[in-house]
C-alpha cells in the first residue's frame, strides 16, 4: 500500500510541476516547497517511529533465528552452517526506494526550504528593466529578513525589521498578480510625494542629485544610452535615459488610489498612500514599473536584493552592487 501511495504523491508533484512548467496552472514555489516539507517530514517522522525500529526488530529476530539454528546445529555436531545472515540483515534494514525519495530527502528539502523562506532567495534576472545596475542574467540574493521575517506561503510579518529605505533595490510580489516576482528599486516611501516631470525625478518638492556620467554601451540592444549618477537616500546609483523615449507614461493601468496620481504630457506626480512603495526601474524609459501598474503594498514585499553571485556570461560581475 505505501508505495502505492507514495508514487501517487511523486506523480502529483511531478504532475504540478510539468503543468506549471507548460503554462497549464499558474505556479506557486514557494507552496511547492512547503508542502514537499511537510510530505517528506511525515515521511520522515514515520521512519523514524516505525518503519525502521520494525525493520530492526525484523533483523534482530533474523539475527536470533540464526544463533538458534547454530546452536541447534552445533549440538548435533554440525559446525558448518550455509547461509549469509549478515547480507540478508543489511537487506532488511535497508530503506525500501519510497523512503529514499520522501524520507531520505527530508533534510535537503527542509534546509532549502528553511534558507529560501528565512535567510537568502536566489533569483534570476530575467529583463533589462534595472540596467545598468542588474543586467539581463545576473543571479542575485536577496536577503529575506533585512525588511523582518514573514511566514513562507501567507507572507505574514512576524518581525518588524528595518523599513525599506529610498534608493534600495527590493524584490516584491507583482500587485496585478502575485504569483510574480518583480524587482525595482524603491523611489517613494509611504507618504512622500513622488514627481518625475522631463525625466527628472523629485520627492516632496526637491529634486534628486543628477549627475551626467559616460554614456552606456547596451551589448544586447547594441545602442549608446546617456548614463547618469542619481542619489536616493545614501544610495549612489547609476540610471539610463533614452532620449528617443518621451517623457510621458503611455499606457497605465487601473489601480487601487490611482487617484492619488496626476498623468500629463511631461511626466506624472504621485502621492504614495500610507503602507505602499512607489517603485522604479533604473533603465526609466524601458521599465514598466509603478508609473504604469501602481504602488507596491507592505504585504507584497519579499526582501531587499544586494549581491550578483554569478553572471555565466561574465565573471566580473560577481559582487555587491549597493
Amino acid at each position: 500500500m505505501m508505495p502505492t501511495l507514495t508514487a501517487a504523491v511523486l506523480a502529483a508533484f511531478v504532475g504540478y510541476a510539468g503543468a506549471w512548467y507548460f503554462g497549464a496552472v499558474e505556479g506557486n514555489f514557494a507552496l511547492l516547497l512547503f508542502l514537499a516539507t511537510v510530505v517528506t517530514g511525515l515521511y520522515w517522522i514515520a521512519e523514524r517511529l516505525y518503519f525502521l525500529p520494525r525493520r530492526r526488530a525484523a533483523a534482530a529476530q533474523l539475527e536470533a533465528q540464526a544463533v538458534q539454528r547454530r546452536a541447534s546445529l552445533a549440538a548435533k555436531g554440525i559446525t558448518q552452517v550455509d547461509g549469509d545472515v549478515a547480507q540478508a540483515r543489511q537487506r532488511l534494514l535497508m530503506q525500501p526506494w519510497w523512503l529514499d525519495w520522501t524520507a531520505g530527502l527530508f533534510p535537503v528539502i527542509l534546509a532549502v526550504f528553511v534558507l529560501r523562506s528565512f535567510l537568502f532567495e536566489p533569483f534570476k534576472i530575467p529583463s533589462g528593466s534595472m540596467i545598468p545596475t542588474l543586467l539581463v542574467g545576473d543571479l542575485i540574493l536577496v536577503n529575506k529578513f533585512a525588511y523582518g521575517v514573514r511566514l513562507p506561503v501567507l507572507n505574514t510579518k512576524l518581525t518588524e525589521g528595518a523599513p525599506p529605505q529610498r534608493g534600495d533595490v527590493m524584490v516584491f510580489r507583482y500587485p496585478p498578480q502575485p504569483s510574480l516576482d518583480y524587482i525595482k528599486r524603491v523611489v517613494g516611501l509611504p507618504g512622500d510625494e513622488v514627481a518625475y516631470l522631463n525625466k527628472r525625478l523629485t520627492i516632496n518638492g526637491q529634486p534628486v542629485s543628477k549627475t551626467p556620467l559616460s554614456d552606456f554601451f547596451d551589448e544586447d540592444s547594441m545602442r549608446y544610452y546617456k548614463q547618469f549618477e542619481e542619489v536616493l537616500g545614501k544610495q549612489r546609483h547609476r540610471l539610463l535615459n533614452d532620449d528617443n523615449a518621451p517623457a510621458f507614461v503611455s499606457a497605465t493601468m487601473d489601480f487601487p488610489s490611482k487617484q492619488n496620481c496626476r498623468y500629463s504630457v511631461e511626466g506624472f506626480v504621485c502621492k504614495v498612500p500610507e503602507g505602499h512603495y512607489f517603485m522604479m526601474g533604473d533603465n526609466r524609459d524601458n521599465s514598466a514599473d509603478s508609473r504604469v501598474w501602481g504602488f507596491v503594498p507592505d504585504k507584497n514585499i519579499v526582501g531587499k536584493a544586494f549581491f550578483i553571485w554569478m553572471n555565466f556570461g561574465n565573471l566580473k560581475r560577481i559582487g555587491s552592487f549597493e
